[in-house]
């Protein structure tokens, strides 16, 4: 779920662009070992029931209609194969269908924990993480009554690999499955795969280079199980897949409204996490959030009182809702961090860190309508809140996080010899927002000692001349950069190893870094026992930011959702942005 965009403006709407030596064999964990229940982030100790059904909740009924504004799917459709978006991953993973593994929120934490879903447990890996093998449970039925079988599942991961018919899938089939540079799915590519093997309800998975962190990336919906047939042709399946879930596709209006009614066929008994307490969820997708809805809200009367609005309460709105109704706001974190990319062939050290005092911060959210401490935070790693093993280390000296210090960043220039350097940036001038930060931008650099230079782009084309042109003009860019899952693992391999996506999709290196030492270092960290792996990633940013001072790390986003007052066990999902869908009650 990388939802990342490039561009000025790119925080006012998230995208989904899509990311030697090794260590000896001590460090690696026995042939076949368990993932034990620490061996990955935000799990708790102690052996808990994976068997289903998921403990109940207390005080929650079942019945009644929840309605839920805004998240509307991207692209238009709902094959499981064909998604990479925040929103219709909390959807589907929650409500339509199942995968090898799932998110569950703890209360006791206020956090998201990965356990099994089909799966028996979170599987068993050979030395170096390429082979992992799992089991599936019995007794799992699609909608219509079919028995989901362990062909199922091979023949959706083996989907998951086609980027033609699935253009707008997660890459990491591809970038870590065995075949994954020539495997193009079972459409496209006759004859056996041979990275995913059946003995059994046993499945094992083989991967080209070392991927620690597959029990993740095995809770997207293109882990799920597809029948291979006529049923599945993806031309027709994006608008009704089959549901192994507790819900199922009562209608589909793509880009207007998705109603989902309880699955029938759908066991508690072999899902340790999801619960069907509501009787229909009835998705608006046409409605954005507005000064209208917010006034809905604020009123909680009539169908307001059941209703989700997946949107941030507008800023001039914020106070109200905030004074009148304050338990109703459903604020956390969002696992992204803006970052500012200067061109490393381009820049010297003593730039890029003057650049980090330059940037001003607090005018750039104003312009965006953000709110600090509700809807953004001042960043200081790259890396955001909630990936375990951070250590929140500033690698300005004396930079308190947020604000802009226009006299140290002229006199590093000065000291380096780099007075009225040009920064090349672009904006967008149809957009009055991205104008706005554009003159914002360009008179604090100014005042810092650079010389600014804002160039109009098209945004149109931007993600391609601009973005991923190493030959164009600009010599800064803005993305934004979220997780995929709560690990170093999709931060530090892509952004600094020098690691292009396989599949032809956009890069990712907006910063052209390249570093052999890093690159091994990286290949290294990826071979650490699992347990390992959290503080090492943290370690390897903090000494690149110390050393090259490689981005600047702009603030992280936070979201203030609304929801009605007969809405219960609504829970920001850290890892989507998204409401808890799969444990709200109504009453």
């Amino acid at each position: 779920m990388r939802h990342r965009a490039a561009g000025l403006t790119v925080a006012t709407s998230l995208m989904l662009l899509p990311l030697a030596c090794t260590t000896s064999s001590d460090h690696a964990s026995p042939a076949g070992q368990s993932v034990s229940p620490n061996s990955y982030p935000a799990r708790e100790p102690g052996p808990p029931d994976w068997r289903g059904p998921a403990p109940p909740i207390p005080g929650a009924r079942s019945g009644g209609t929840l309605t839920v504004v805004g998240a509307e799917p991207f692209p238009l459709s709902l094959d499981p194969s064909d998604n990479y978006y925040a929103p219709t991953l909390a959807i589907e993973s929650d409500l339509l269908v199942r995968s090898l593994t799932q998110y569950v929120y703890d209360p006791h934490t206020r956090r998201m924990r990965l356990i099994p879903d089909l799966a028996t447990d979170l599987g068993h890996h050979n030395r170096d993480y390429t082979v992992w093998r799992f089991t599936l449970r019995p007794g799992v039925r699609y909608d219509n009554g079919q028995v989901v079988r362990p062909a199922d599942v091979k023949f959706g991961i083996e989907r998951s690999f086609d980027r033609a018919a699935f253009p707008y899938g997660s890459p990491y089939s591809n970038d870590y499955f065995l075949d994954g540079t020539t495997y193009r799915g079972p459409y496209r590519t006759p004859g056996p795969y041979p990275g995913v093997q059946i003995s059994g309800q046993t499945l094992t998975l083989k991967m080209s280079r070392p991927f620690p962190d597959l029990p993740y990336y095995l809770s997207y919906p293109a882990m799920s199980p597809v029948p291979r047939g006529r049923m599945s042709n993806p031309a027709t399946y994006k608008n009704h897949p089959l549901a192994t879930g507790p819900y199922t596709i009562g209608s589909y209006t793509p880009g207007r409204s998705l109603v989902l009614v309880k699955n029938s066929q759908w066991n508690p008994t072999t899902d340790p996490g999801r619960h069907q307490y509501v009787d229909r969820f009835v998705f608006d997708f046409a409605t954005t959030v507005n000064h209208r809805v917010d006034q809905m809200m604020l009123s909680d009367a009539g169908a307001a009182q059941t209703t989700i609005v997946t949107d941030s309460v507008l800023t001039e709105d914020y106070p109200r809702f905030k004074s009148a109704a304050p338990d109703r706001l459903m604020q956390g974190s969002v696992p992204c961090t803006d970052i500012w990319f200067p061109d490393y062939r381009r820049t010297d050290l003593a730039v890029r860190r003057a650049l980090g005092y330059a940037f001003p911060y607090r005018a750039w959210w104003r312009a965006r309508g953000l709110i600090p401490g509700v809807t953004i935070s001042p960043a200081t790693n790259l890396m955001p809140p909630g990936m375990v093993g951070r250590s929140g280390y500033n690698p300005l000296p004396g930079h308190q996080p947020g604000t802009t210090e226009p006299g140290k960043a002229r006199a590093i220039l000065r000291q380096a010899g780099d007075l009225h350097f040009p920064i090349r940036f672009p904006f967008f001038p149809d957009e009055q927002t991205s104008t706005t930060m554009k003159d914002i931008v360009v008179r604090a650099l100014a005042r810092a000692g650079f010389h600014p230079v804002a160039i109009a782009e098209d945004k149109l084309t931007y993600a391609t001349d601009v973005a991923a042109n190493p030959r164009a003009k600009e010599n800064v860019v803005t993305a934004g950069w979220c997780s995929d899952w709560p690990s170093g693992g999709t931060w530090m391999p892509e952004l600094f190893g020098g690691f292009q996506y396989l599949t032809g999709a956009l890069k990712t290196d907006y910063e052209y870094f390249k570093s052999r030492p890093v690159s091994n270092r990286i290949n290294s960290i990826e071979r650490l026992p699992l347990p390992q792996q959290p503080a090492a990633w943290n370690a390897l940013e903090n000494w690149l930011q110390d050393r090259y001072f490689v981005l600047i790390p702009l603030d992280y986003y936070r979201v203030a959702l609304m929801r009605g007052s007969m809405v219960h066990n609504a829970f920001i999902d850290s890892v989507y942005a998204m409401p808890t869908f799969k444990d709200i009650s109504l009453g």
